[in-house]
């Protein structure tokens, strides 16, 4: 069975995105948590990961890091079932994958990831600022493209594109983003998806296991 290492649920943005790729394509998975900055992380994570970096992927001896290459070499296992059929979409969702994967560091730095905390009120700069209008101009465009084949980025499939965005669907939620009506209707699909709300309750768990409640307006 394949085994996915990754960090907290109330934290790790990037140990989402493999997790929600593997719920949606129905493959079993053994989860193995280990809290960031803790000495049980520093002890076990060299085991698992060459990079000592969650999230990390084993298929018996094969270790495959990093959150994009996790989620490409679980689209080869399913047949391509992570990205587009048709070749020009195929592009677009890896271009933007791509721009999430590397971009964006003035909304990352300023909204950090808290899973399962609402209401949170943190001012963006200029450049912060820029990022949310580029995401939401990327979920608008993608819906716009995509009109009547489905409510997720590239039809009706969950795909590589939507577990990269999905960190930020949840940024969106703790820090209560204002998005145009488009991206919105993305965002709202988005928070509804069980799987997504199934981390979240992951995140809650833990936090009470840690005796801090979570954040709500």
């Amino acid at each position: 069975m394949l085994r996915l290492v990754i960090g907290d649920k109330q934290l790790s943005s990037w140990s989402l995105r493999p997790w929600m790729l593997l719920r949606h394509l129905g493959l079993p998975f053994e989860e193995i948590r280990l809290p960031l900055d803790t000495p049980r992380f520093r002890e076990e994570i060299g085991r698992y990961s060459p990079s000592r970096r969650v999230p990390v992927l084993l298929d018996g001896g094969l270790a495959i890091w990093d959150s994009l290459a996790i989620c490409e070499y679980l689209s080869e296992r399913t047949g391509g079932a992570g990205w587009p059929a048709d070749a020009a979409t195929r592009a677009r969702a890896r271009s933007i994958s791509a721009e999430m994967h590397s971009g964006f560091a003035a909304l990352r730095a300023a909204w950090s990831l808290r899973a399962a905390e609402r209401g949170l009120d943190v001012p963006l700069d200029a450049a912060a600022i820029a990022d949310v209008a580029r995401i939401d101009s990327i979920w608008s465009d993608c819906r716009a493209h995509g009109r009547g084949e489905g409510p997720w980025l590239f039809g009706p499939r969950y795909g590589i594109a939507d577990a990269m965005y999905a960190p930020v669907v949840l940024r969106f939620n703790t820090y209560e983003a204002s998005l145009s009506a488009p991206a919105r209707g993305y965002f709202d699909h988005a928070m509804s998806d069980p799987h997504l709300n199934e981390w979240i309750a992951g995140a809650r768990r833990e936090l009470d296991e840690e005796g801090r409640p979570a954040a709500h307006p």
